[in-house]
């Protein structure tokens, strides 16, 4: 059913279980998992000024590098993991991706933000599920999942 399956990770606490999960499903399909992690050039514009800007991209490439090799490392040699970082609106990056790819399925965290959070500041994950072509599973990430009682 699934041949490549995107995993965007922006190698926040929180996102290995999300990381897992698009691994686990790539082990049941004999999938490939691609890795994205995006450097959101929106943010680095919102910088002061007088912030080095190379300070600034190294330290994000050495972030960009650190989630990229979790993804790799979590898959050990039981997954085909191919892995890439690139630049721009993360939600663009990651339906461009999944199109160039020619993923089946994106496999991605979202925080789980609501009401006026989601508002202010959106959603990379509903930009994404808005956007792609594809189906897209989401992860939430930071909070146990919540168990319901068969009564309810």
């Amino acid at each position: 059913m699934y041949d490549r399956i995107l995993v965007p990770t922006d190698g926040s606490d929180g996102i290995e279980p999300v990381i897992e999960h698009a691994l686990e499903l790539a082990r049941v399909h004999d999938a490939t998992v691609h890795g994205l992690y995006v450097l959101d050039t929106a943010t680095m514009s919102r910088m002061p000024m007088d912030t080095s800007w190379e300070a600034v991209s190294d330290m994000l490439r050495e972030e960009a590098e650190r989630a990229l090799t979790q993804v790799e490392a979590l898959a050990g040699d039981t997954v085909i993991v191919e892995t890439e970082m690139t630049e721009g609106a993360p939600s663009r990056q990651i339906v461009d991706r999944a199109r160039d790819a020619d993923v089946d399925l994106i496999v991605m965290g979202t925080h789980g933000r609501g009401g006026l959070n989601r508002l202010l500041l959106g959603s990379v994950a509903e930009r994404v599920i808005r956007s792609a072509s594809v189906p897209v599973l989401t992860y939430r990430v930071g909070e146990p999942p919540e168990v319901r009682s068969p009564e309810e």
